[in-house]
């Protein structure tokens, strides 16, 4: 199993300078191999090959007037680049026949200056030294803020730089399948359904509520003044180049704040709870609906992702219960479907089933996820 361990850097001028020309080699590199690969299906021509792009857009554009700067920066960045870039065809090739799972993806695009720029160095591109600072073939010796020591020895470290020009290294860590196994809960009510919602982010058992605390939604004015300050600005401007930054430091902020979110909450289930049942959403449908905003703000997707693989890791049973399970609309006491259902019963947050039975909303449904859960566990139907 392999993990991904992100440190902030900080380099001096100087190497901002050196990591600025290999971003631009990088960048230029890639695009090469995207263009080559557009023109030869323009002209019906054989895909070229990785080791045939690596000898004409590297070794032989060294040689050449126009491409000579290559050779001012490391060699390991460029081949990745271009690795990276057969890695993208691969990918949406098969997605086009069927081999891929999850939704359709388009080919590779062309990389862009103003986005985030990447630089990935295998073995043969870095060093940890014994200082605590990172060489990067080069570059120099960066200054790594370090919150934690790496499990074991890093495979490979990419540098990125954000759009709001901050540095970090993410290092890539082959770790043991059983590294994050946590201690078995002998408890037999250590489980839970999760039924997520608009209202309130999570119900658990017993009614536990997780409030939703809409990151977005708290800095949207902000936002909304920092990007009619950057329409106003004169296109190529220095000003204008100021007031993208400002914009960016927003989206920035409501990505991490909501990220350091997530990982709590996911954290804290995942320990208190030897069983996790949780419901299959259409999260990219949803994210089309009319609650696009809230739905994204929510960020479902992430959510469900990332309590999926830390249930793996630390031995928790996980089940994804089919999306079109009636979890609301089911009575947990008799199994009656009285629940509200359509769009009209959206507002209905309490209701009486037929048996006599009153029912919260929420709470009736991580009820029911929960059983179809344990369900789908025991006869064997479910991956855990």
């Amino acid at each position: 199993m392999h993990l991904r361990y992100s440190f902030r850097v900080y380099p001096t001028r100087p190497q901002r300078q050196s990591l600025a020309r290999t971003f631009g080699c990088v960048r230029t590199v890639y695009n090469d191999a995207v263009a080559a690969r557009k023109a030869a299906h323009e002209t019906g021509a054989k895909y070229p090959s990785a080791v045939a792009l690596a000898k004409s857009l590297i070794t032989d554009a060294k040689r050449t007037p126009g491409r000579a700067w290559l050779g001012e920066v490391s060699v390991v960045p460029l081949q990745q680049a271009l690795r990276h870039c057969d890695r993208a065809y691969r990918n949406f090739f098969d997605s086009l026949k069927g081999k891929r799972t999850g939704p359709r993806i388009g080919p590779p695009r062309f990389k862009r200056r103003s986005g985030t720029q990447t630089a990935e160095y295998t073995r043969r591109g870095f060093r940890l030294k014994e200082d605590g600072r990172l060489y990067v073939a080069k570059v120099g010796d960066l200054k790594v803020t370090w919150s934690r020591e790496l499990p074991a020895e890093p495979s490979s470290v990419t540098v990125v730089k954000t759009v709001t020009g901050k540095y970090y290294a993410s290092f890539v860590i082959a770790v043991e399948d059983d590294a994050d196994l946590l201690e078995p809960l002998d408890d037999p009510d250590a489980e839970t359904g999760i039924d997520l919602g608009l209202k309130s982010f999570a119900v658990l058992r017993g009614g536990k509520v997780i409030e939703s605390p809409k990151f977005f939604r708290q800095m949207e004015r902000k936002l909304k003044k920092a990007q009619r300050a950057l329409s106003r600005k004169r296109k190529g401007s220095n000003n204008r180049a100021k007031a993208r930054i400002r914009v960016g430091k927003i989206h920035e902020k409501i990505k991490h704040t909501r990220s350091d979110w997530v990982n709590q909450q996911v954290a804290m289930i995942v320990a208190e709870n030897q069983g996790i049942y949780v419901e299959d959403l259409n999260v990219r449908g949803l994210s089309r609906g009319r609650a696009a905003k809230s739905v994204q703000d929510a960020a479902f997707g992430i959510f469900l992702s990332r309590l999926e693989s830390k249930a793996a890791r630390a031995g928790r049973t996980f089940v994804r219960v089919d999306r079109y399970f009636p979890s609301t609309r089911l009575c947990s006491a008799c199994g009656a479907l009285t629940g509200p259902k359509g769009l009209d019963g959206l507002s209905i947050r309490q209701w009486v089933c037929g048996c006599g039975t009153r029912h919260d909303r929420d709470a009736n449904a991580e009820i029911n996820i929960r059983r179809e859960g344990k369900r789908l566990v025991a006869a064997g139907h479910a991956d855990t």
